[in-house]
């Protein structure tokens, strides 16, 4: 394909931010057993934006930087919110709190049930996503 040119390049330098092993609890699950407000599930989450670093700075901007706070304080309001029976729905949302910093060009998000089956270190979803072109 002449003049493709894709947005992420692995090839290229870049940084990664990252929250690793956020445990937060959240009513999640469409196991009947999920269900219970008064239990909810324990959930393992991972967070990493990328943006390609160049010698100007974080995405070619001088003051630009990935800012974690704001995938924290959506984490934090999670045992508040209401049933969600998907994990892809929690994740999604994570995906588009990393694309609301424009510097961030791509992202890998995970969520894990780790205690939701005894023969399994844990039950999840995990995505990779590059920010869509505009």
């Amino acid at each position: 394909m002449t003049g493709f040119s894709p947005l992420w390049d692995s090839a290229r330098s870049h940084v990664k931010v990252m929250l690793r092993d956020v445990m937060v609890e959240a009513q999640v699950g469409l196991h009947p057993w999920e269900q219970h407000p008064e239990r909810p599930t324990r959930l393992l989450v991972n967070v990493e934006m990328y943006a390609h670093s160049e010698a100007k700075g974080v995405g070619g901007d001088p003051n630009g930087f990935i800012d974690y706070d704001p995938i924290r304080a959506a984490l934090r309001g999670w045992p508040s919110r209401p049933h969600t029976p998907l994990l892809e729905d929690l994740v999604e949302e994570l995906v588009g709190l990393c694309f609301g910093n424009p510097v961030v060009e791509a992202c890998r998000v995970s969520v894990v049930k780790p205690d939701i089956f005894n023969e399994a270190a844990g039950a999840g979803i995990e995505v990779y996503r590059v920010r869509p072109s505009a």
